[in-house]
């Protein structure tokens, strides 16, 4: 978890900020969002949302109502009780990669499809990283897996290769409800379940300006268990959104926020994160740009967004356009991490892993992207001026052209810098063999899977989650 120094930077003006809060009350009045969703469309009505052939549309004091309901901060609590986060304020919670169906190969230079075991060792890596909180979800798309147990797979693999924070499925309300018997096992208690969150899931609107069936039944399970969620929306400039940048935030924040009112609506308090995954598509290929400068615009636009409401938010990642784990990978993920925890995001998806625009994951650039968040983490945590710091006696003491190498003040403070994972400070020897980053990072991803050691999990949990997913098939 990175803790920042402050709340987070303002990318529009006040003025500016309120013009889209009004725009979205236009779209939200005139349009509104489709809720595809008998039931979800029924609580809407019994709150006395006006909904319009299948159309909820949200009034300003409504919205108003429902955002407040919800808190500005929660804890979301790990089978580890140290492992414990808070979502919200200062702090943003970081989790791997989530839904790439393919992993690319580092030797060969191709990407395959992602498999169970691709699963296993990223979540390996997860927990193995001293940045990553959150493991489970879709980190990636386990395709030899059937569909009707994947899931409690996926789960039961976060479960015993790691004592971190849980995410559970959005995949309907089925698995939504397995995924909290899962839990009811792991935390065995019902009742704790109930009273506390202990799973965060991924609620994606479909733009434009739609939520379908299979999200919101899922989205009002886990709000009948008081569950956090991030309900998120994936505009796409130009394609499904307006191409502008101000458009898309527009739409974006109509459909995050009917999401959001929902959660509130069928359970006051329920723990939400205003989420984006909204891209700038190049039109001139018609590709992501998730690398661009646009994009990072999107994300800061999209924090400020979410303040304006008084809800954690979710965006960023070490997001790039890279179909390699190369200095393109390196530049551009270095940018959307800075970026986005200078926003001031509370939750951010993707911290680990990705590359080719969501689509791939590498098990290479989840090493450079650990390297990546540990810089950015100590940069965001700033520095503290005081007597030891500022070492106003030692100054005056070596005086005019001394050096203060063998002061005892320099022994205290030599391991202050953070010493890398795998970044080299060394000059160049010949007879020497020189890795480049990915190179390190392939090494160093080997050493790490050959000489994982899970934490401990009682036998009695394992062998009931276990039977538990048998059931499922």
């Amino acid at each position: 978890m990175i803790t920042r120094r402050k709340v987070g930077d303002d990318v529009f003006s006040a003025e500016d900020l309120e013009k889209i809060h009004e725009a979205t009350i236009k779209v939200l009045q005139e349009t509104g969002v489709e809720v595809v969703s008998d039931r979800a469309r029924e609580y809407f009505k019994k709150a006395g949302v006006r909904v319009e052939k299948g159309h909820v549309c949200l009034t300003e004091e409504e919205i108003h109502k429902y955002t407040k309901m919800a808190p500005e901060e929660f804890e979301l609590k790990a089978r580890n009780s140290e492992n414990n986060v808070l979502v919200g304020g200062k702090n943003t919670v970081l989790s791997p990669g989530y839904g790439s169906p393919f992993v690319m190969e580092y030797k060969d230079r191709g990407r395959r499809n992602s498999r169970f075991k691709d699963y296993q060792n990223f979540t390996k890596l997860a927990h193995w990283s001293d940045n990553i909180d959150v493991v489970g979800g879709v980190l990636v798309e386990p395709t030899d897996l059937e569909d009707r147990v994947r899931h409690g797979k996926m789960l039961h693999t976060a479960v015993t290769l790691s004592d971190k924070c849980l995410m559970g499925s959005a995949m309907g309300a089925r698995k939504a409800r397995e995924c909290l018997d899962m839990a009811a096992i792991v935390f065995e208690s019902k009742e704790f379940v109930r009273n506390n969150a202990v799973l965060i899931s991924l609620i994606n609107t479909n733009s434009p300006l739609q939520i379908d069936e299979r999200m919101s039944d899922a989205l009002m399970v886990y709000s009948q268990n008081q569950q956090a969620m991030v309900i998120a929306s994936l505009c796409m400039t130009g394609t499904t959104s307006p191409t502008t940048l101000p458009a898309s935030l527009v739409q974006q924040n109509a459909e995050i926020l009917t999401g959001i009112c929902l959660t509130q609506i069928i359970n006051p308090g329920t723990p939400v994160v205003y989420g984006s995954a909204s891209s700038v598509v190049d039109l001139k290929t018609g590709d992501l740009a998730l690398g661009s400068p646009e994009t990072a615009k999107m994300f800061n636009g999209t924090a400020q967004i979410a303040r304006r409401y008084g809800v954690p938010s979710r965006g960023g990642g070490a997001l790039t356009d890279s179909l390699f784990p190369d200095s393109q990978a390196g530049y551009e993920s270095m940018l959307n991490v800075l970026s986005a925890i200078n926003s001031g995001f509370n939750f951010m998806l993707h911290s680990a892993g990705l590359l080719e625009n969501y689509m791939s994951m590498s098990y290479e650039k989840f090493i450079i992207d650990e390297e990546i968040l540990g810089v950015v983490n100590n940069v965001v945590s700033g520095l503290k001026a005081d007597a030891e710091t500022l070492a106003v006696e030692v100054i005056n003491e070596a005086g005019s052209g001394g050096n203060f190498i063998s002061y005892e003040h320099t022994y205290r403070h030599m391991k202050d810098m953070r010493q890398p994972l795998l970044s080299v400070r060394e000059r160049y020897l010949s007879n020497r063999q020189q890795l480049n980053a990915a190179d390190r990072a392939h090494k160093k991803c080997q050493e790490v899977l050959e000489n994982f050691s899970p934490p401990k999990l009682p036998a009695g949990i394992k062998q009931e989650l276990e039977n538990y997913i048998d059931g499922l098939g």
